[in-house]
Order: structure tokens, then C-alpha cells, then sequence
């Protein structure tokens, strides 16, 4: 029986004899960096600056739902930088009878837009955060996210018309003076 079976193992153990190397170091940071700087990476990938986008026509129901999100991500342990509102925008729609142009209805809607800024969002947890917001979505609003640009930080910023007013006078006047020390 051994006899047989000795060509079987020699031939089994034959075949792995290719040379293995083993490796001594499984140190991923380079020769010259300390080895604390590895241990100070965070273990998961991060979003920089995230912006959850809501918008809705109802001013009530907005608010409470911009509440929700922020407890959600507080309660996740988020960094939430900033909350901000934009300026609502008007819009007069106009519906008229069939074959006319005498008007049948006329409608003013007001459009809300929130804003929830999330700075250093984790990778893994941040498609549970989303499925969870989704969830409590009520009707009517709208659910966006987007990354931080410049455009919605110069958005954000009302203009002030009277200061605008007063420097365009001042311009046409010749300008500010100005007088210099000697």
C-alpha cells in the first residue's frame, strides 16, 4: 500500500517545489518617515466637504426636515461646519383657458433652498447617513448632495444694494480721498 502510494506524494510534492519568498518586512510607510505618521492616517478614506442640498416650496416642512438631517449627522458623529439658508426665489406661473389668452389662474410660488455642510465625512458610513436621510424625505422637498465649490460660497452672499449704491455715487463723485502721512 505504501509502495503505491510513495509516486503519488512524490509527484504531489514535485510539483509545489517552486522556489517561495517570504517577506521580512510588512512595514507600508517608506524608510526615511517615522512609523507614527502611519498610525495618525485615518483607517477609511474621507470626503473633504460635502453640501446636502434641500430644496422645497413649503417653508415649515423644510425647516423640520433640515432639523432631522443635522441630528442625523450630529448623532453620527459628524463634523457639521455650517447650516445656511439661501434666499428664497419667486416665480409667478400663469395658466390660461384653452384656445385664449384670458388668464384662468395665477399661481406665486415661493422656492426654499437649505444647506448642510459636512466637513471629513467617513467613506463607509456615509451611503448608511444617505439611505437614512432618504428614508425620512418627506413630499415636496428635494434631496441633493453636492461637494463644496466656490460658486456656493459666493451664492450664499447676499449683496447689499444701498451699500452698492453708496460706492457707485462715491466712484462718480472722483473717489474716496485719501491723505497720506509725511
Amino acid at each position: 500500500m505504501l509502495k503505491r502510494a510513495s509516486p503519488l506524494l512524490f509527484n504531489l510534492f514535485s510539483s509545489t517545489r517552486q522556489p517561495v519568498f517570504v517577506q521580512l518586512s510588512k512595514r507600508k510607510a517608506s524608510l526615511y518617515e517615522p512609523p507614527y505618521l502611519e498610525a495618525l492616517k485615518p483607517k477609511y478614506p474621507t470626503y473633504d466637504v460635502i453640501n446636502v442640498k434641500i430644496t422645497g416650496y413649503d417653508y415649515p416642512v423644510l425647516e423640520s426636515y433640515q432639523r432631522f438631517v443635522h441630528r442625523i449627522a450630529e448623532s453620527l458623529d459628524f463634523d457639521v461646519s455650517e447650516c445656511w439658508a439661501h434666499p428664497p426665489k419667486k416665480t409667478r406661473v400663469v395658466r390660461y383657458k384653452p384656445n385664449s389668452s384670458n388668464i384662468e389662474s395665477e399661481y406665486n410660488l415661493t422656492k426654499y433652498e437649505r444647506y448642510i455642510q459636512i466637513s471629513d465625512l467617513l467613506a463607509p458610513i456615509y451611503p448608511v447617513f444617505l439611505r437614512f436621510i432618504q428614508s425620512g424625505l418627506p413630499e415636496g422637498v428635494t434631496l441633493s448632495v453636492v461637494h463644496h465649490t466656490d460658486f456656493i460660497e459666493e451664492s450664499r452672499y447676499v449683496p447689499d444694494k444701498e451699500l452698492l449704491d453708496l460706492k457707485a455715487q462715491l466712484d462718480a463723485a472722483g473717489g474716496p480721498i485719501t491723505k497720506g502721512r509725511k
